[in-house]
């Protein structure tokens, strides 16, 4: 994975200067001068989708994370949001990072399944809002020859994945392999206890679907809320360097580009992939490549801009809990690294 890891951000790097040098860095320092502060505006924008976000990862928590304080769900939302982005994870990475801190302070088991409920909201409304979107709005487009089959054929492969999975959360059914291994004794007590584990998870979604039927609805509206902030960014882009505002326009080049994104979910930072995917769709508008790789960029700073927020509010969120576990010692009790457990020492 770490060689993978190298081997892509490399293979993105190179693929970005590739793109800076056939276009000209003066070119496009030129409209990055243009935009000047129009960045802050952009960067604010992608904070509103965050909050937007937290609020639909909300509606998916399961038994006392319900209760949480939004800013602390938005802390751990962009704690996670930080680690996606920066690792080759498919995603992963950074709901593992969210499990972890939920299950500090509450059920191990809930918050596994408040996890696994957000990734499929993400995920449904990413491919609902994305997709039909982009059939609505690029139907009459231009696109380059085979982008069509290849978009239609991804995005069919990944809606099957996505909604399978939601069969099995709604039907309990996500550790039934599990299940059927540990019931012929393979595996040994290892795979028993994983059995157990996963039977929890599966006992918590079927409860979190028959008591909440409304909220994976909601979380979803709320996602595609966040998402729509994409559009007024595209719009205030444009609006900033171009006079071409046309919702038509602003709708083509957020939705083309968001659709290359929503297939390169694995490679860390999409490096390189973002900044040539938006060439693809400015040049598609008529809009030119210079303009392409200086949105692109743009959002780039705007990502790397939330990610730092996401891993100081990780190590805020770190710091916080090791003192709460110091605070919750008998006095004379300290934890000590590598030993199990709480044992009696003297303390200088």
């Amino acid at each position: 994975m770490k060689r993978f890891h190298l081997t892509s951000i490399v293979l993105g790097a190179a693929l970005l200067m590739f793109l800076t040098g056939q276009i000209g860095f003066h070119k496009l320092w030129k409209e990055l001068v243009l935009l000047g502060w129009g960045l802050a505006p952009l960067i604010f924008i992608g904070g509103v989708a965050h909050i937007f976000h937290a609020f639909g990862w909300r509606r998916c928590l399961v038994g006392e994370a319900r209760s949480l304080p939004l800013f602390q769900v938005f802390r751990i939302h962009m704690a996670g949001y930080s680690i996606n982005y920066l690792t080759p994870t498919a995603t992963l990475g950074g709901e593992v990072t969210k499990g972890t801190l939920l299950s500090v302070n509450h059920n191990g088991t809930e918050a596994v399944a408040g996890v696994i409920v957000g990734k499929l909201a993400y995920s449904l409304a990413q491919l609902l809002f994305v997709s039909l979107g982009s059939i609505l709005t690029l139907w009459g487009a231009d696109l380059p020859p085979g982008v069509w089959p290849a978009l239609l054929s991804s995005s069919a492969l990944l809606a099957s994945g996505i909604f399978g999975f939601l069969f099995v959360q709604k039907y309990g059914k996500l550790g039934v392999i599990v299940r059927w291994l540990a019931s012929r004794k393979a595996g040994g007590k290892m795979l028993q206890k994983a059995a157990h584990h996963t039977t929890a998870v599966d006992e918590e979604l079927r409860k979190f679907y028959k008591s909440h039927p409304c909220d994976l609805p909601l979380a979803i509206l709320w996602h595609i809320a966040g998402m729509a902030c994409g559009i007024i960014q595209a719009w205030y882009f444009l609006f900033r360097l171009t006079d071409h505002t046309s919702l038509e326009t602003v709708a083509e080049v957020y939705f083309l580009g968001s659709w290359f994104d929503l297939l390169a979910f694995a490679i860390p930072l999409n490096m390189g992939v973002q900044e040539a995917t938006r060439i693809v769709a400015f040049k598609v508008v008529g809009l030119g490549s210079v303009m392409g790789l200086a949105y692109g960029l743009t959002l780039r700073f705007e990502q790397i801009f939330w990610t730092g927020i996401g891993l100081l509010g990780y190590a805020n969120l770190l710091s916080e809990q090791r003192k709460s576990t110091q605070i919750s010692l008998p006095y004379g009790y300290q934890k000590t690294p590598g030993i199990s457990g709480n044992a009696p020492h003297d303390v200088p």
